[in-house]
């Protein structure tokens, strides 16, 4: 069964679930009821009420009730979610334990959580907590033995200044010309996700092409992130007020040029070069000399591409850790040879050799 790059199906998330196929989602990210449990109007110090999430949507008449339907939409989710696909679930304190329960017993394998340190969170104005500043995100596998799910770490690097991402975000909320009103100018949706967190989210799980199922649809957050950067959507969405305004949200996102939707790749993507090839192609030679990067310790190349330094002998690797007395070592990276500029890493010769296979 193939789905059209948008789709939108207004329906009862659990019912429209088991109408999908097996094993044909890339990735499902998921923004639940939270199960809020508020016991009355929320007011401001000068009594003015605050638009808190009181919709029906939003009540169940007990945590056993909130189990079940976590655990039936979860369990769909889980038949309709590829072998190498992966599942991301947003909460607050309200829910995302009981949620995280349900995953582990259901059989998903948590990756990561994630916390979204909002940076203009809403105060407490009773002065009784400290003030709720951030939610909680998921991120689990199909399972502990599934096949490789989809992680973007360069490009999440990349994103970062080339810093390695960490498992705390900050986003403001979702606030300005992003928030959707209503035909009164109030806010159309009370929990609208920022699109900045969803584009983060669906940059570092999926590829181009994939697709991506919300079954939590709102007025499509979701939607249109994938929409930009080149993902198809399926969101399930239950109030026709929401799916009208995510369907009319989406049909003005402009998407990204296909060129445009490359990201840094892994290293590890890319074919294997032993350094027994380097010698092979001439670029470097039996005898040569490659050193560390303080150019301080020399090491000769022999003809198998293994490296010889004193009594010590072996792969670029080995060799490096042992003259360093370091557990491991990137040959790659370690070993440098003189170039007409001086020292350079023999990584530069993989690259070549890499380019030529390409060609």
């Amino acid at each position: 069964m193939s789905f059209p790059a948008e789709t939108i199906i207004c329906g009862d998330c659990i019912e429209e679930l088991k109408k999908l196929p097996e094993k044909s989602v890339d990735l499902v990210f998921a923004d639940p009821p939270y199960n809020l449990q508020l016991g009355g109007d929320l007011l401001r110090p000068d009594n003015s009420k605050v638009d808190a999430v009181d919709d029906d949507w939003d009540r169940f008449e007990s945590f056993e009730a909130y189990d079940a339907f976590t655990k039936a939409w979860l369990k769909e989710c889980r038949r309709v979610l590829k072998d190498d696909g992966a599942l991301w679930v947003i909460g607050s304190y309200h829910n995302i334990f009981r949620v995280g329960v349900t995953l582990q017993d259901l059989g998903f394998w948590i990756l990561n959580d994630i916390v979204w340190r909002k940076a203009n969170p809403m105060p407490n104005f009773k002065g009784t907590r400290f003030t709720n500043a951030h939610e909680t995100l998921i991120w689990a596998a199909k399972g502990r033995g599934a096949r490789r799910y989809t992680f973007n770490y360069d490009a999440m690097k990349m994103a970062n200044d080339e810093v390695q991402m960490r498992s705390d975000w900050t986003f403001p909320l979702c606030t300005g010309e992003e928030r959707l009103k209503d035909e009164t100018g109030a806010k159309a949706h009370p929990t609208q996700k920022p699109e900045a967190l969803l584009h983060r989210v669906i940059l570092a799980s999926t590829k181009a092409g994939d697709l991506i199922l919300d079954p939590f649809f709102g007025t499509g957050t979701t939607g249109a992130a994938a929409k930009r950067l080149g993902r198809r959507f399926i969101g399930l969405e239950r109030e026709p007020q929401y799916a009208k305004l995510a369907a009319e949200r989406i049909a003005k996102v402009m998407p990204a040029n296909s060129q445009d939707l490359d990201v840094t790749g892994s290293k590890k993507a890319e074919p294997r070069v032993p350094f027994g090839q380097i010698v092979e192609a001439g670029l470097l030679r039996p005898g040569d000399t490659l050193y560390d990067p303080k150019g301080e310790r020399a090491a000769r190349v022999r003809a198998d591409g293994s490296l010889v330094i004193g009594e010590m002998t072996g792969s670029i690797h080995k060799v490096g850790a042992m003259v360093q007395s370091a557990p491991a070592c990137n040959g790659w990276t370690y070993w440098h040879f003189k170039s007409d500029k001086g020292l350079a890493p023999i990584d530069v010769l993989r690259a070549k050799v890499r380019g030529a296979m390409a060609a």
